[in-house]
């Protein structure tokens, strides 16, 4: 459980990273903003990168869930009781199941049809954000959450 807990910790905390550069302005992986927000958002002609404070939202969000599945292995101790952390882990668990299963629906793509978005929605994030899910979810019932 604790290669599965550095694993899913490593991943969310390079995507908040990468939330940060994104807030700071960063374009990759396009070659200007709207390029980026093609890529990295594909909402129905999106031209600009989501504001800053959004960008920040999310990375902190994303930092804070990077720390949930290093609690629940046993590998940190949060400064919430071992019941909070696990349900922390599941809710957290259910938000990117959630948005890994709306990937493959008719009502995502119609909201997101972007090129390239699209294309690499069904083909890593959405993948992504299942399996960081299913690591959460199984961190969280059977983690030790000390």
């Amino acid at each position: 459980m604790s290669l599965l807990a550095v694993m899913v910790a490593v991943v969310t905390a390079a995507l908040a990273a990468i939330h940060l550069y994104w807030g700071f302005g960063g374009i990759w992986p396009g070659t200007d903003q709207k390029s980026c927000a093609r890529a990295v958002a594909g909402f129905k002609g999106v031209d600009r990168m989501p504001p800053l404070a959004a960008s920040f939202a999310v990375a902190l969000a994303l930092f804070a869930v990077a720390l949930l599945p290093l609690a629940l292995a046993g590998l940190i101790v949060l400064p919430l009781p071992a019941w909070l952390t696990r349900i922390a882990g599941v809710a957290a668990a259910l938000v990117f199941v959630g948005r890994g299963v709306a990937g493959f629906t008719p009502a995502w793509r119609r909201l997101t049809p972007e090129m390239p978005f699209a294309r690499n929605d069904r083909l890593y994030y959405s993948p992504l954000c299942l399996a960081i899910g299913a690591g959460l979810l199984l961190l969280a019932l059977q983690g030790s959450a000390a």
